[in-house]
């Protein structure tokens, strides 16, 4: 599906914003804080009038329906901050970073987390680009009336010299888990003037959408008291990895290869396989799949040095033994414990996904809902297929659903 209209409509935002936003960076500087558990520092990077999100929204509903109720509940010009704070990685203490969006108000205001879809580049992390075109609509959504917070995740901003634990489950809610907490000590210590509520909604896509299912079962069954999870709306994850990498090695063609190829990446380097890069891989891929993902390549970069040819990526021990030799246990293992399993939620969930997605299978989605279903969890669960939208194009329809659902469940 082509994207003109996206990339136009926020090109336009981005022009009329730099003519009406104000660069406070030389007032405002980064502020460290020694009080905190988590927060280390926080610095305001732009202010986003409320007249320029009104036309952003504006533009964007003569596409995309949601877009025009979301304008309608337009009501804050918005400050957005870079934060960095304290978290930990297989018992390391790390610094990590993500982005504010406060509106400007006295509040109360809800939370509302963000998990973007699969990065490789470093200069890409929301902290670090908060002008990119999807990270602006998100932080646009901030004067609607939620706190918006965009992690970076690790691996990216103040923790680019690691490796970025892709679809490593316990990292992942660490990391952004903590910067909810972070967040609430910014606003209880030092942003007093603006008052935040327990309630926090949480939102993603792709690698977000699975990293947004897995935080919201770790929040709901270990954190209630800390928040309230009013709503949840997860984009085209890849929540069963057992059944995404039984897909593709059944496969004869795979046009994402950097998708496996960053999974696999983690597990080694994070320890959740024993297995070599060998075993996996076949030459030239085995080496160069060590290398490609150290945050300076892009994913298209990255796919032009893998291959889509199934046969040509994987070894045939691996494609033929992957579900049953004892060789493969412990990725078996790794795909397991790093996967989401569905739950009797008690939180309102939508699960959306484009149909024609041959990134991030449209079955990924369709198991998962029907695991909800067995599970009793009917009453709580919606599924939203996104007709003839593939990976890419469901990306921004995906987000717009989602949000407009908050703003009705809130309302």
């Amino acid at each position: 599906m082509k994207r003109s209209w996206i990339t136009r409509t926020i090109f336009l935002f981005t022009v009329l914003f730099s003519f009406n936003a104000c660069d406070l960076q030389n007032e405002n500087g980064q502020v460290p804080v020694t009080e905190n558990k988590y927060l280390i520092s926080y610095k305001l990077d732009n202010s986003y009038p409320k007249a320029v999100i009104d036309l952003l929204f504006s533009q964007l509903g003569s596409n995309v329906p949601e877009a025009t109720a979301i304008r309608s509940k337009v009501n804050y010009s918005i400050n957005v901050y870079k934060v960095t704070y304290k978290t930990t990685f297989q018992k390391q203490d790390k610094v990590a970073s993500g982005l504010v969006c406060i509106p400007i108000g006295s509040g109360p205001f809800p939370l509302l987390s963000f998990q973007n879809g699969t990065n490789t580049l470093n200069a890409n992390a929301p902290s670090v680009n908060p002008g990119y075109e999807l990270y602006q609509l998100i932080e646009a959504v901030a004067s609607t009336g939620f706190v918006v917070i965009i992690p970076d995740y690790l691996g990216f901003g103040s923790s680019s010299q690691m490796f970025h634990p892709y679809l490593h489950k316990e990292s992942t809610v660490q990391s952004v888990t903590d910067l909810l907490r972070a967040v609430k000590e910014m606003f209880a210590n030092h942003l007093k003037d603006i008052k935040i509520s327990k309630d926090l909604y949480l939102m993603g896509y792709s690698q977000g959408g699975w990293a947004t299912l897995a935080l919201q079962k770790e929040i709901e069954t270990k954190h209630a008291q800390d928040f309230t999870l009013k709503a949840s709306a997860c984009g085209a994850g890849p929540y069963n990895l057992t059944e995404m990498t039984s897909y593709v090695l059944l496969q004869q063609q795979y046009p994402m290869p950097a998708f496996l190829g960053y999974m696999m990446n983690s597990f080694i380097k994070a320890g959740e396989t024993s297995l070599s890069y060998g075993a996996i891989f076949n030459r030239p891929y085995d080496t160069r799949v060590p290398v490609l993902y150290d945050g300076t390549k892009s994913i298209d970069e990255i796919n032009a040095q893998l291959t889509a040819n199934v046969n040509e990526l994987f070894t045939i021990d691996l494609r033929n033994n992957f579900s049953s030799a004892a060789s493969y246990a412990s990725l078996r293992t790794a795909l397991q414990n790093n996967s989401v399993e569905a739950w009797a939620t008690t939180t309102p969930t939508l699960l959306l996904h484009g149909n024609k997605d041959l990134y991030v299978p449209f079955m990924i989605s369709t198991y998962t809902y029907q695991k909800f279903l067995d599970a009793g969890a009917a009453n709580r669960v919606t599924f939203v297929p996104l007709p003839e939208l593939d990976h890419n194009g469901a990306i921004v329809p995906s987000g717009l659903a989602s949000i407009k659902w908050f703003l009705d469940l809130k309302q």
